[in-house]
């Protein structure tokens, strides 16, 4: 399946003869955006709003959560429902549920 922390999991700890694959993969995630602005398409601006300790703590606690989840929202939302795995399923209501209550608490409980 083609979620992402399998894969960079997968890169540290995995099979050998996965590893030429798995590498590729993520070193085309990194240099995609680059190869398309070389071939004439546009990158839109990202604009990052938190401090840099706030983005490595959310990003700490995403790859916690993927671990704990066996799973990420890419390997459990697109390839695990498309299986149909049960517990993709669940996994996916909890993202969206867990995403829709902090939207809702950081814009109208906390004051965004």
């Amino acid at each position: 399946m083609a979620g992402i922390s399998g894969i960079l999991g997968g890169l540290f700890g995995g099979a050998r003869e996965e590893l030429p694959w798995r590498a590729a993969f993520l070193v085309g995630i990194v240099l995609g955006p680059f190869a398309v602005a070389l071939f004439g398409g546009t990158i839109p601006a990202i604009e990052l709003s938190a401090a840099w300790p706030v983005l490595v703590l959310a990003g700490f606690l995403v790859g916690l959560g993927s671990r704990m989840g066996s799973g990420c929202t890419s390997g459990h939302g697109v390839c695990g429902l498309a299986r149909g795995a049960p517990r993709s399923v669940v996994a996916t209501l909890v993202f969206f549920s867990v995403a829709a209550l902090t939207v809702f608490t950081m814009r109208h409980l906390v004051g965004g």
